[in-house]
């Protein structure tokens, strides 16, 4: 009969999604704030793609989805931290 070893303490997930959420430590908020960020990215790179062969034009598409790509990794490594000043004012 194999030996088993447990490698982490069992958790009680009966409460349903909080305790979920709670274990990886991401809020609701920090949920769709990363899932907001991941969209961005994608557009961002969506938009690396079409650029076109002429020089002007690709400079131009590229930085902008350089830009919006930054944006998107920016919001996605802060953005609960940002958005959370906004929904529980202080002072």
């Amino acid at each position: 009969m194999p030996r088993f070893t447990i490698l982490a303490k069992p958790i009680d997930m009966s409460d349903g999604f909080k305790d979920f959420f709670d274990t990886i430590g991401l809020t609701g908020g920090g949920l769709v704030t990363k899932g907001i960020a991941a969209v961005i990215a994608v557009i961002a790179v969506h938009m690396m793609m079409k650029a076109s062969n002429d020089p002007k034009t690709a400079l131009r598409k590229g930085a902008a989805s350089v830009g919006t790509l930054f944006v998107a990794v920016i919001l996605a490594l802060y953005g609960d931290t940002l958005f959370s000043t906004v929904t529980n004012p202080q002072g």
